[in-house]
């Protein structure tokens, strides 16, 4: 689900406006101690203690089951990306899903095809790639892994991670996640990933070598708040595997599909620096908030990978899922919210730099990270924000993320603004 602590997940509303304050509410203390203990009684501890109960959305805003609004900043960490229930999402799964729901890897369907033509195109990729699509970011850094193994075919056991990363929970992707918290429970964990210290080419060409298979980098770093890679490091990435024999794998599940105002990050020049990889891997905001995950290989790189019978998935690439990572896709094209994200993110970036207690702004489009000033805790900045009607997100002790819906306005974010001066202070 998350990438850091449980976020706020909102449930889906109809497409019909409705009240903001839910019939027979009960008091919000008694209501939220019933949901609460609901909770505990029948689901598993993994997430934490949930902060809201929420039960609808709209647009950029969701609301709790006793009718408090919120604007949400965080978009499931980075899931939705339209928003809560946008029409064109909702019209593509309710066609598809009175139409055809589920067929297996049997089969193939129109939008599994539709959904795989528009990765290439707005990835522009070369004769002989192609997608493999599954359930999750998790998932597909799992296919990247196995691929990457299978290339090697045996005589390269090294992957490379950088530290900061974060790949994902299950044991492959999640031996290439940095957080030592994370994997120490789970030891030994899968074997031959290694960690380089971010940022620093001498290390990565030190730790390259004959025994390399892949060198795995987020373009964009979200969990250790929102960070980009120094310049020239990804083109020295690619200069470092293409002369070993490796496989670069761009991990683009949290920073693609228009996060950053590019179709993917690494296609902007100043941050993926032309930089064209082995593999791709995606999710999150593909989906829009309906659970697929992509792994997509770059030309001649896919005929070295997997065969036939080699790796698999049930639900992957499902009808419903795909239908509604086209109407993903379509949406951002139609509304143009490729310049908008840009334009819009580009304006918060500069407000946010302005607002005292905060110390530098992080990030590109709208996925920023807001570092504090010293003195300032920014869980406890992020809890003030939510009892005030804002959904963020605290990822480090002085960092704060924002991942809001695509479709976010200034209009819609001036409130926040607003306010932040005030959340920080205390």
């Amino acid at each position: 689900m998350s990438d850091t602590q449980a976020s706020q997940t909102p449930a889906v509303q109809s497409d019909q406006p409705q009240s903001d304050q839910p019939q027979n509410a009960q008091p919000q203390n008694a209501q939220a101690q019933t949901w609460r203990d609901d909770f505990s009684r029948v689901l598993s501890p993994v997430f934490g203690s949930p902060q809201l109960d929420l039960v609808r959305g709209e647009g950029v805003h969701a609301w709790d089951a006793s009718g408090k609004k919120y604007l949400d900043l965080l978009a499931g960490i980075a899931v939705n990306a339209l928003g809560h229930c946008h029409p064109n999402w909702v019209k593509a799964l309710s066609e598809q899903a009175a139409t055809l729901g589920h067929i297996s890897n049997f089969f193939t369907s129109p939008p599994q095809i539709n959904l795989a033509t528009k990765l290439h195109e707005v990835l522009d990729l070369p004769a002989g790639s192609a997608v493999f699509f599954s359930n999750s970011g998790t998932e597909a850094n799992e296919a990247a892994f196995k691929m990457a193994r299978r290339a090697a075919g045996g005589g390269r056991p090294i992957i490379i991670a950088v530290e900061g990363a974060f790949h994902g929970r299950t044991m492959g992707s999640l031996a290439l996640t940095a957080k030592a918290a994370y994997r120490e429970p789970f030891a030994p964990g899968v074997p031959g990933v290694v960690h380089v210290p971010y940022g620093d080419v001498d290390a990565l060409a030190a730790a390259i070598n004959d025994t390399t298979a892949a060198v795995f980098i987020e373009p964009i770093q979200g969990e250790v708040g929102v960070r980009s890679h120094p310049a020239g490091y990804l083109t020295a990435a690619r200069e470092l595997t293409r002369d070993a024999g490796a496989l670069l794998v761009l991990d683009e599940v949290q920073s693609g599909v228009a996060r950053t105002g590019s179709w993917f990050a690494h296609q902007d020049p100043e941050i993926g620096e032309g930089v064209v990889p082995d593999i791709i891997t995606s999710a999150k905001g593909l989906g829009g908030g309906m659970p697929i995950g992509a792994t997509i290989t770059v030309g001649d790189a896919n005929t070295k990978l997997l065969e036939a019978g080699q790796h698999g998935t049930t639900f992957g690439g499902n009808p419903i899922a795909c239908a509604a990572g086209l109407a993903v896709l379509e949406t951002i094209e139609t509304e143009n919210l490729l310049t908008h994200t840009r334009e819009t993110g580009s304006w918060l970036a500069e407000q946010l730099t302005a607002v005292d207690g905060v110390k530098a702004v992080t990030g590109t489009g709208l996925l920023l990270g807001i570092e504090l000033s010293e003195g300032h805790d920014a869980k406890a900045v992020a809890a003030r924000a939510l009892e005030a009607g804002f959904i963020i997100n605290p990822v480090t002790p002085d960092r704060l993320r924002l991942a809001p819906p695509l479709i976010v306005t200034r209009e819609d974010l001036v409130p926040f603004l607003d306010a932040l001066p005030g959340l920080i202070a205390g």
